[in-house]
């Protein structure tokens, strides 16, 4: 009995212990955040807030109404005016689904360590959406047009991201955690996509840009932006970002060609990429070696008179390939070294772990006088595994 009674005495003890859900938040009570863009205007900060709304985007929608509703409010510091938005939303913001922040070129311009404390800082915010920066425009703009197919511009900013990184070799996902390390990095400095608005956005805001086969207006990434420390500097264009990829080894999959003696081009899908990047001290003076391995697939062929099934074919095409890729990557090289003497590529941290104690002495000056100045080279690798479902194309059988 007396056993009963001590059990029956602790269990309610320990109920006391129990707090229930006094943290709780009620799904209605919470405006869902998927976007946010931070400008700047003047000495304020300038934050947009894309928050969905479940009532539009619901199998039960309302005909004519928006996905998603766009707050914006200016304030000394970023918090203030997230907060000073509900003065605008019947309910308060929630950013733990945040899936885009659009950097405006205004801020990253200025410089955005303090825009980024926040985020990093707040337990609300996770570390799995994506940093881009407004090419041309502000970040606001960019989140107020209407996207196809994924009626919520953020998801669709997501969502293409993910894909171009994937398919296509000039743009790249960047998380928050990778954008501090690379702002507080000693050896190597940041690089984020950019994104800009192709067409009039002011008939982008219309619910008319998505009643359309063909949107007048879209939102493309374009590029990347070149940063030192937190401040942007530059852009790369399309073939120089393309160049960063290959160096970095972020290429996944991707399409290029080379042309055929008689006219025409070979095009080929890359598969595969490894790329490993080695520095080295002789003397006291550093160098670095990009040695990079590809595996690609044949995927069109609009020559006449070229036999892929001849092993010298194939060879050819493959040293061809080689040599334009190489020229891509020093491409980006050249541009980081003259114009921006940024080293985007981690160089310095590759000369850190060959010999720390002369990457001591170098890391003072390292962007403007060493690694503009930095011997690198560069060797392709370029191997064909495939040729497609048939070898020499029906194009040799056209009789004219």
């Amino acid at each position: 009995m007396n056993r009963k009674a001590a059990c029956l005495f602790l269990i309610l003890t320990m109920t006391l212990l129990l707090t229930g859900c006094w943290s709780r938040r009620e799904l209605n009570d919470l405006a869902i955040a998927v976007g946010m863009g931070i400008d700047k205007q003047g000495d304020q900060f300038r934050v947009s807030v894309q928050v969905v709304d479940p009532r539009a985007v619901s199998a039960q929608k309302g005909a004519g109404e928006a996905p998603a509703t766009l707050y914006t409010e200016e304030a000394d510091t970023v918090l203030e005016a997230i907060r000073k938005i509900t003065t605008l939303s019947p309910r308060k913001m929630y950013f733990s689904h945040l899936r885009i922040c659009v950097i405006g070129e205004s801020i990253a311009t200025e410089g955005m360590a303090k825009a980024l404390d926040l985020l990093s800082r707040d337990h609300e915010f996770r570390t799995d959406f994506y940093i881009v920066v407004s090419k041309g425009t502000s970040a606001e703009d960019t989140l107020k047009i209407m996207t196809p197919l994924d009626p919520i511009p953020a998801n669709k900013l997501f969502s293409s991201l993910e894909s171009s990184e994937k398919n296509w070799s000039p743009s790249m996902t960047v998380t928050l955690d990778e954008l501090i390390k690379a702002i507080t990095s000693e050896g190597m400095q940041p690089v984020l996509t950019g994104l800009r608005i192709v067409g009039n956005k002011e008939m982008g805001e219309m619910n008319s840009n998505v009643q359309k086969i063909d949107p007048p207006v879209r939102l493309q990434y374009s590029g990347l932006a070149v940063f030192k420390k937190d401040r942007l500097i530059g852009w790369l264009n399309e073939t120089e970002s393309r160049g960063y990829n290959f160096i970095l080894g972020k290429v996944q999959s991707s399409v290029g060609f080379v042309g055929c003696p008689g006219g025409g081009k070979v095009v080929t899908e890359i598969i595969r990429t490894q790329t490993a990047i080695k520095g080295s001290v002789n003397r006291g003076e550093p160098r670095i070696n990009v040695k990079m391995q590809v595996e690609a697939n044949v995927g069109e062929v609009e020559c006449q008179g070229l036999d892929l099934t001849k092993v010298s074919t194939i060879y050819e095409v493959e040293k061809k390939e080689e040599e334009k890729i190489e020229e891509i990557m020093k491409s980006a090289v050249r541009k980081a070294q003259k114009s921006y003497k940024s080293d985007i590529f981690g160089f310095g941290e590759a000369i850190h772990r060959a010999d720390p104690k002369t990457w001591n002495s170098l890391k003072k000056n390292w962007d403007r006088e060493h690694f503009a100045e930095l011997p690198v080279d560069i060797k392709v690798d370029f191997k064909i595994r495939r040729l497609g479902t048939i070898g020499s194309s029906f194009l040799n059988d056209m009789k004219e």
